[in-house]
């Protein structure tokens, strides 16, 4: 499949624009934070506590005179920083996982697959909360916890995956040949795999940046005065009725941003699934 070919049919919906624009311009963001953020983010003031919007301060000043509108840029960091981490570790790890686990068929699967399910049984969000109660509250711990809970769903697709490869003829015939088995798995199945991960690792970084944000409102993730979107949440929750602004464009920031990548990623799952491209 070729890049442009890619490309256009990714760019072939509205709803897929939409979500590449915002994307694109989080990432802007993100990455001219220090330039475009017009105050320190962590600059406090007593004379604009809980301030609303002004000329000045577009988004509002919180409880200690900070400006939201350089907060929210500056959390964007922070935010799809620990979002891109905990699908890389999930991504890394899981892939790996159900490649051991599916190419090494009998017992390995078996016991493999009877792993993966027991995991699956914790939600989620409640295996990672559990993991942050052993390694600690912290910024990285939570991006870490949501890693680890996030290995077993790419471990049992990646599973299924190579499952159906191992058994196609390219690669019976590269067994035939004598290829050992990490040729086989760099050069036949990994590429093969490829075009799922890439749709799972997109769909799941709306639910990683959710989920590190969630684990920060609940005060278990970056901790004051981190600008991290969700720790943002939980310092404005008290004050939601007298200064809803403190909430508001932090929650606006993360729901756009979760908006985002999953119209982005339901089109590339049409475009990357040709079983879904025959019915889209």
């Amino acid at each position: 499949m070729s890049g442009p070919g890619t490309l256009s049919r990714l760019l072939g919906a509205p709803g897929a624009i939409a979500g590449c624009v915002v994307i694109v311009a989080i990432l802007g963001l993100a990455a001219f934070a220090p330039l475009l953020a017009p105050y320190d983010w962590n600059a406090t003031s007593q004379c604009r506590r809980l301030a609303p919007m002004t000329a000045e301060h577009w988004f509002g000043c919180d409880l200690f005179g900070r400006d939201i509108f350089s907060r929210v840029i500056v959390g964007a960091r922070y935010s799809l920083g620990m979002g891109l981490s905990t699908v890389a570790i999930s991504l890394v790890f899981g892939s790996l996982l159900g490649v051991a686990i599916g190419y090494g068929g009998g017992r390995v699967d078996r016991v493999g697959a009877r792993l993966i399910d027991a995991m699956l049984c914790f939600p989620p969000i409640i295996l990672a909360i559990l993991i942050v109660a052993v390694l600690g509250v912290g910024l990285w711990n939570a991006a870490l916890a949501v890693g680890i809970s996030g290995i077993p769903r790419f471990a049992r697709i990646t599973r299924a995956a190579t499952l159906s490869l191992a058994a196609r003829d390219f690669v019976e015939a590269a067994r035939a040949i004598g290829s050992g088995t990490v040729r086989i798995v760099l050069r036949h199945l990994l590429p093969n795999l490829a075009p799922i991960l890439i749709v799972i690792a997109t769909l799941d970084l709306g639910a990683a940046v959710l989920f590190t944000a969630t684990l920060s409102f609940l005060g278990l993730g970056a901790q004051p005065p981190t600008p991290e979107w969700g720790a943002m949440l939980n310092a404005g929750r008290e004050y939601v009725r007298y200064a809803p602004w403190t909430m508001v464009f932090p929650g606006l920031a993360l729901f756009l941003t979760v908006m985002a990548v999953n119209l982005v990623g339901d089109r590339l799952s049409l475009v990357l699934d040709p079983r879904q491209r025959e019915r889209g």
